[in-house]
């Protein structure tokens, strides 16, 4: 390919085929009706199975641009060779076999190949026959490759051979790899705004390539259906209307590894004074990594209007501030220790359990995800020179040593 390695010990090509393949699969998934279904990787690069149960072998062949197939080009017989294992063990012309060559290059109009294009008229009666056609050009040959393919197409009886080739389609011109995000954004995200597809796609290719991982690997033995793609992408559709936002960090871990007793974070200080337990507080850890990542997500995609944030916050504050006098009420000045802090536990647990249950807290209507709510919190916990919320009565008192035991 232009562009590549020209180094005969490359992997680049192959590795570029393994994701096209991918792409590919994707792409035709999205373009066939919803019930079929496909596995990768099984009886050739790709194989389709519609409702009734007829299969479709597809070899796919991502080449240099200006690539043509001629008669004896070997990536048509190397998946005749293919092609006529299956058909055979299939039996034969009672099989319900069908076999496509998608390839990025261009058949050749002089070349025989040319009736196996997807769009030719049907030939007429004084026309040669594909079996003509192919004993033809196999006759010219002298490859050492193509030798024992020919032996095996011999093997067929012309009735056979006959019926073997009109099995056969050809999608030449087929759209390369990096056009086919392109071709997926324009033709099956019309619904979406323009301005998020690029993200919309993101997802989806994130969730595709997981599940052709999964189907790879033998942790999914059934096919990749039709339905499945559209439900997903429907899914991601939904987060991105006025009234939702995507969220793409549930179960993220943060790269560095959590250390509760060395964290210097005032958020977490304020959890230690209230006596909130390891695990809890590495919960609240969570918590504020994702809503962290997620806003800035948001903000990248430019997803969020102009104060909007800021709104939220102030929601949340107000809200904070209206629950906390009704618990510290009953305090004063000679509280205990255990009193305060019993009394800040009893409003932490109400901001991380009881807040989610108020539609007016989120930060827009459908965007129900715990840890945006919760990790927010913790966010305006975090806040300097001063918190914005606070959970034990006398914090803020105390907040210069708890600042100078931190630093």
């Amino acid at each position: 390919m232009a562009g590549t390695s020209t180094d005969k010990f490359s992997a680049g090509e192959q590795g570029l085929g393994y994701i096209y393949q991918a792409r590919l699969a994707l792409l035709h998934l999205l373009q066939l009706p919803e019930d079929t279904s496909i596995f990768l990787e099984k009886d050739d690069d790709l194989d389709f199975i519609d409702r009734k149960g007829v299969k479709s072998l597809g070899s796919l062949k991502h080449k240099a641009i200006g690539d043509r197939l001629t008669d004896l080009s070997t990536d048509f017989w190397k998946s005749v060779n293919i092609w006529l294992v299956r058909y055979k063990c299939d039996g034969r012309a009672a099989s319900n076999l069908r076999f496509f060559l998608f390839t990025t290059g261009k058949v050749s109009a002089d070349s025989f190949l040319s009736r196996l294009l997807s769009n030719q008229p049907t030939p007429s009666d004084d026309e040669e026959t594909l079996t003509e056609l192919a004993k033809k050009a196999l006759s010219a040959s002298t490859s050492k490759l193509i030798a024992p393919i020919s032996a095996a197409f011999e093997e067929l009886n012309d009735t056979e051979k006959q019926d073997f080739l009109e099995r056969i389609l050809i999608f030449d011109s087929s759209p390369r790899i990096g056009d086919i995000p392109v071709l997926i954004r324009d033709k099956h995200m019309r619904s979406i705004r323009r301005e998020h597809r690029e993200f919309v796609f993101e997802r989806l290719e994130g969730w595709w390539t997981d599940v052709v991982i999964k189907q790879l690997t033998g942790t999914r033995p059934e096919g990749i259906f039709g339905y499945e793609v559209s439900d997903k992408l429907s899914n991601f559709a939904e987060e991105y209307k006025a009234d939702n936002l995507p969220i793409t960090f549930r179960g993220k871990l943060p790269s560095d590894n959590i250390d509760i007793s060395a964290d210097p974070r005032l958020f977490v200080a304020q959890l230690r004074e209230i006596g909130i337990s390891a695990n809890r507080i590495r919960n609240a850890i969570l918590d504020y990594y994702r809503a962290f990542e997620q806003r800035s997500a948001w903000a990248r995609e430019s997803l969020l209007v102009l104060g909007e944030v800021e709104d939220y916050e102030n929601r949340l504050a107000d809200e904070w501030d209206r629950y906390k006098d009704v618990i510290f009420e009953r305090l004063g000045d000679d509280s205990a220790e255990d009193a305060l802090r019993q009394a800040g536990a009893e409003l932490y647990n109400w901001a991380e359990f009881e807040t989610g249950k108020i539609e007016s807290l989120r930060i827009r209507a459908r965007v129900t995800e715990p840890y945006v709510l919760r990790g927010s919190f913790h966010i305006l916990a975090d806040s300097t020179p001063q918190p914005r919320v606070y959970w034990h009565p006398r914090f803020l008192d105390r907040l210069d040593n708890v600042l100078e035991v931190a630093s």
